[in-house]
Formats: C-alpha cells, sequence, structure tokens
C-alpha cells in the first residue's frame, strides 16, 4: 500500500509539474518592435508601454532595432515565429513589413502600427499616434510667432526648411502642416525661403539624424548667409533642431549682436528644453508617450478580448492599401512660457532632470 501511494503521489507530482508551463503561460505576449535607443523619447515609449501591459496583465517582448531595416524585420519575423499574441510596430521604414504581416495575419496576430504609419499593407489593423498635420502647424506658427517677437522689423524673414525622414510616413505631415501655415507667408513676401530648397524631396533629412541636419546648416549658411542675417530655421524634430544650433552657434549666431534665429523642433527631449531655457531653441512641440501607450495597450486589450477599439479617425491615414482606423492624441506646442506647466506639472519630467 505505502509503495502504491508514494506511486501516485509521484504520478501527481509529475502530472503538476507538466501543467505548470501551461499555468505559466496564461499570460497573453505582446511583441513590441521599436526603432532606436538613439532617441529618449522611443526609450521613453518602450518603457511606457512595457509597464502599461505588464500592469493590463501581459507580457511583453521588447526590442529596439537601432535604426537598421533589415534588423528591424528580423526581430519582428522572430517575434511572429513565436507566435506572440498581438504586435505593436513602430516601423523605421514603413514600407519594408508586407510580407512579414501577411505571415502575421496567416496566424490571426493583430498589428497596431505605433506612431509610424506602416504602409504598403492590408495587415494594419489599428494606428496609435498624434495628430501630425497638428504638429506641423504648431511648429510653424511657433516659428512664425517667434519671429514676430525677435525680428519685429526686418522687412522679409529669412527662413530655411528641414523635413523628416523621407521613409516615415509621418514626415509628410508634419511638413504639410507646417506648409499650411508658412505658405501664405511666402506668397506675400513676408518670409523669404532664400536658398529655394523647398518640398521634402529636398529638405529632407533620412533617419532624422542630426549629423545630416547640422552638415546641411553647414552648407546652406556657407552658400547663402555670407552677407545676409538667417532669421528662423523650421525644424520638425530636437535631434535636428540641436545639430541645426550647433552650426548656427559655430558661425557666430546667439552670441554679440548676432541673435539666434527662430529655431523649433519636437519631442521635448531634454537637451532641447534645456535649449529652450537657454534661449537657443525656440520651442518644441511635446507628444505625452504615456498616453499613446495607453491608448495603444487599450487597443490591443480590446482586440485581444474580442471587442472594438476605441477610435476617433478613419479618413486621414491611407497607407496605400487601405484607411488604416486610427486614435490621434493631441500634441502640445511648449516654449520658455509654459515648459514648467506642461512637462513638469504633468509629471512627465522632475524638475531635476531640466534644470
Amino acid at each position: 500500500m505505502r509503495k502504491l501511494i508514494s506511486l501516485l503521489s509521484t504520478l501527481a507530482f509529475g502530472a503538476g509539474l507538466f501543467a505548470m508551463p501551461a499555468f505559466a503561460q496564461d499570460k497573453d505576449t505582446v511583441g513590441i518592435a521599436m526603432p532606436t535607443k538613439s532617441s529618449s523619447r522611443w526609450i521613453s515609449d518602450g518603457e511606457s508601454m512595457v509597464e502599461q501591459f505588464e500592469a493590463a496583465g501581459y507580457d511583453t517582448d521588447l526590442q529596439y532595432a537601432e535604426d537598421d531595416i533589415p534588423n528591424q524585420l528580423a526581430q519582428i519575423e522572430n517575434m511572429i515565429t513565436k507566435e506572440v499574441d498581438a504586435l505593436v510596430i513602430a516601423a523605421i521604414d514603413g514600407t519594408t513589413l508586407s510580407n512579414a504581416l501577411a505571415n502575421a495575419a496567416a496566424l490571426g496576430i493583430p498589428v497596431i502600427a505605433y506612431d509610424r504609419l506602416i504602409r504598403d499593407s492590408p495587415d494594419v489593423d489599428y494606428y496609435a499616434t498624434f495628430d501630425n498635420f497638428k504638429v506641423g502647424v504648431q511648429q510653424a506658427e511657433s516659428l512664425v510667432s517667434g519671429l514676430k517677437e525677435r525680428f519685429p522689423d526686418a522687412e522679409t524673414w529669412n527662413v530655411e526648411l528641414f523635413g523628416g525622414s523621407p521613409d516615415d510616413n509621418n514626415a509628410y505631415f508634419f511638413y504639410d502642416g507646417a506648409m499650411s501655415v508658412l505658405q501664405p507667408h511666402v506668397d506675400d513676401g513676408r518670409i523669404t525661403i532664400v536658398s529655394e530648397q523647398m518640398g521634402m524631396d529636398t529638405v529632407g533629412t533620412l533617419r532624422w539624424d542630426g549629423a545630416v541636419a547640422q552638415a546641411r546648416m553647414d552648407n546652406l549658411l556657407s552658400a547663402h548667409y555670407t552677407d545676409q542675417q538667417i532669421h528662423g530655421v523650421l525644424s520638425p524634430y530636437d535631434g535636428l533642431s540641436i545639430g541645426i544650433l550647433s552650426s548656427l552657434k559655430g558661425v557666430g549666431y546667439g552670441s554679440g549682436d548676432l541673435q539666434m534665429p527662430i529655431v523649433s523642433g519636437q519631442d521635448a527631449e531634454i537637451p532641447s528644453v534645456k535649449s529652450i531655457l537657454a534661449g537657443e531653441q525656440y520651442s518644441t512641440v511635446f507628444k505625452d508617450t504615456r498616453e499613446l501607450a495607453r491608448v495603444t495597450v487599450g487597443m490591443v486589450d480590446a482586440l485581444l478580448k474580442d471587442s472594438e477599439p476605441e477610435i476617433n479617425d478613419t479618413k486621414t491615414y491611407d497607407n496605400g492599401v487601405k484607411v488604416v482606423p486610427s486614435y490621434l492624441l493631441v500634441p502640445v506646442s511648449v516654449d520658455v512660457s509654459n515648459w514648467e506647466e506642461v512637462l513638469i506639472g504633468s509629471g512627465y519630467y522632475s524638475k531635476d532632470e531640466i534644470e
């Protein structure tokens, strides 16, 4: 009898061991593909999503591709092979993922495009982002406001334009939003694009690279501004703004009688917030990544529970195959007048991080 009891106990314990992995894997897993850690903004996005997905009861697989397209594709394909339950993708190049997403769709894995639209694929289920056209509008409105404030007596404002990465769909929305504000001023002669360089095919900055922006600004200054002053620069991202400002400071702007041009930005990265407080960069656009993560987690949670995600836009984002249902969050323009209220008051940064 003792042997029988021992045998039954052993079998029961063994059955328990076999059951344990099934219990441990009870949580759904969300694969999160981020573009790079070179921008603090994307680090914050990744951390916010992991925190909020785990709080909602999900496991996560977070991968950064360091702006290497084949690397990101391999990471996503690996997540699909492991049969994650959902994919959240901030694409480096939104045109390179069609085959991978077709494989995800075949396995029933839903796909959320995160902040960057994935193009040329029917297998993008939803899109979570900010109102990117409005971001561009805010950048240009701030630029014009700064020009009026700093250079009220200039007959015409000399301005140069920078765009984001041509392989990022958002860059076109930023540029178009900005030009909806700036073009009327160009048409009436209040703003002069001295280099005549306009259009994303000309002013785009591949991979949002600050060094590329700095080199282009160097060339613009040497070719067009040896005998006249530049008053403003449209920059769509803080990482570009820092490079542009380095170029401007290199030829004497911001010292003596040569006033710093008005330079815009985006993402409220700490170096740029400090630059704003130092009187260099004029403004940035704050996009609260915690809120974007919240919306994304809500979308995934709804999809995995067979309900409808919350959306507020069904017209704007045509990816070349379909209009992707989207949720658009509202960006906030930040300058020296409201940085503390917006960035510190919201708890996004502590005062010690900035000062």
